[in-house]
């Protein structure tokens, strides 16, 4: 379990059933009154290399943001669900993008309204909706701490209509696989050559623990998506997402198989990353190649066209080869 070096709050969380239950649970873990969770001046003027430090810091706070963003790849909206940020320190994290140094965890206790709104949006559609609710975070991993997502499959379920989805890098998943889910969840687990999760992927699961966690999932017959992402041009990368397709061939179950689909999405990095990485994580391998990579808007870096279309035409190839009947979504 997760024990934070400390607890900043906005006042007012402790009158929230989640807010009251957190509280007791870290009844003896220091604790810091602040004004917004989103400007923490003591944590936003911290050096870079205190990143890790701020990693092992809790926010409790509540979302007062519940804006849905269209989306047209797994989920029909992106919504801001019970958390932002993460514990893990993946060296590519997106959420860092947005947040700099503050991508640290951040629980927001007001989670009855935002399932509301859920529920609202689905049942007042033509069609089925899909949600995506894990796009700030890591549920799989905010679950052991807060109890959200059993609560939150738990509440939906029952629903008529809709169905929420979320990707995780997480094995925790033995909660959810006892609960009754009526085919409205959509877990997603992403994976990586197990050199890149040891690289670069900090605190995370084990690529072979990730594989266990498809085949709990799909025993308790949820529809599971993989994600292989973020694809990485490490040296040898063929040999090495070659090896981590035949990986899941030989090791995910007939069940998992007969019907598993696929995301396939390329690293994107930034200058917020490096300055980072290099002072948080100085003996870490450089994931900024010049020569790989171009510009990307203001800050940011793509692999260039060339490789993209390579990488491409690889795992269309190699999952065409090992997983010829199962669907890939995109590759982006």
């Amino acid at each position: 379990m997760f024990i934070p070096d400390c607890i900043y709050y906005e006042k007012g969380v402790e009158n929230f059933t989640l807010g009251k239950e957190l509280f007791e649970k870290y009844k003896d873990v220091p604790k810091v009154i602040i004004e917004n969770h989103n400007n923490i001046e003591e944590m936003r003027t911290k050096e870079n290399k205190e990143f890790p430090k701020m990693k092992r810091n809790l926010i409790i706070g509540t979302r007062k943001t519940h804006k849905f963003v269209e989306n047209h790849k797994v989920s029909d909206y992106l919504v801001p669900y019970t958390s932002s940020g993460c514990t893990a320190m993946c060296l590519y994290c997106y959420l860092v993008c947005n947040y700099n140094k503050c991508a640290y965890l951040r629980l927001f206790v007001n989670r009855e309204e935002m399932l509301e709104k859920i529920i609202k949006v689905a049942n007042k559609s033509d069609k089925e909706l899909t949600f995506e609710i894990g796009s700030n975070s890591d549920l799989i991993l905010e679950n052991t701490i807060t109890g959200n997502l059993d609560w939150t499959i738990k509440e939906f379920a029952p629903n008529n209509k809709g169905y929420l989805t979320f990707p995780t890098k997480f094995d925790m998943v033995d909660s959810i696989c006892n609960l009754e889910h009526n085919g409205r969840i959509i877990p997603r687990m992403s994976v990586n050559p197990e050199k890149i999760i040891n690289q670069v992927e900090f605190g995370t699961s084990r690529l072979k623990e990730r594989v266990i966690a498809i085949n709990k999932l799909k025993d308790a017959g949820y529809n599971v998506g993989i994600l292989i992402a973020p694809v990485i041009f490490v040296e040898n990368w063929q040999e090495e997402y070659e090896n981590l397709i035949k990986y899941l061939d030989e090791n995910l179950s007939e069940q998992a198989k007969k019907d598993v689909f696929f995301e396939v999405i390329f690293m994107t990095y930034s200058y917020v990353h490096r300055m980072i990485n290099q002072e948080a994580f100085p003996n870490a391998i450089k994931l900024y190649n010049q020569d790989q990579m171009t510009g990307r808007g203001k800050g940011k870096y793509m692999y260039r066209e060339a490789l993209r279309k390579e990488g491409e035409t690889f795992f269309i190839e190699k999952l065409g080869k090992y997983f010829p009947n199962n669907k890939i979504i995109y590759i982006v």
